[in-house]
C-alpha cells in the first residue's frame, strides 16, 4: 500500500488490509487534522481493501465529521464500488467520480 499527498487531496494505492491498516490509519488521522475542507481520497491505484481497510475509511469518515471536515471518496473502483453498494455506505460516505449501481449518490466534483 502507498499512501501519498497532502492534507487536501490523497492517493491511496495497493493494497488496504489488516497488514497496512495501521500506516494508513495514521497518515489518515494526520491529514484530516492538519487541514481544512474536504480532505479527498483519490482511490483509482487502489487494488483492493478488506474489512480492516473498510474500517479505515470509516474511521477517518467520522474523524473528519468531528474536525468539521468531510472525506470524499473519489474514482472508486467498481469491485469496491459494489462493495459500498451492498453494504450500503455509499449512503454514508460521500463519493465522486464514476457511477454507482443501484442508485448511489455522487457527489459533484
Amino acid at each position: 500500500m502507498h499512501i501519498r499527498g497532502d492534507h487536501a487531496e490523497l492517493v491511496v494505492g495497493g493494497r488496504l488490509d489488516v497488514r497496512s491498516a495501521a500506516d494508513a490509519r495514521s497518515v489518515l488521522h494526520t491529514a484530516v487534522d492538519s487541514g481544512e475542507g474536504d480532505l479527498v481520497l483519490d482511490l483509482a491505484e487502489l487494488d483492493s481493501w478488506d474489512a480492516t481497510g473498510l474500517g479505515v475509511i470509516m474511521g477517518a469518515h467520522r474523524r473528519a465529521g468531528r474536525c468539521g471536515r468531510r472525506l470524499v471518496l473519489r474514482d472508486v473502483p467498481p469491485q469496491m464500488q459494489r462493495l459500498l453498494v451492498a453494504t450500503r455506505l455509499h449512503r454514508i460516505l460521500a463519493i465522486e467520480g464514476g457511477g454507482l449501481p443501484e442508485g448511489g449518490t455522487l457527489t459533484k466534483p
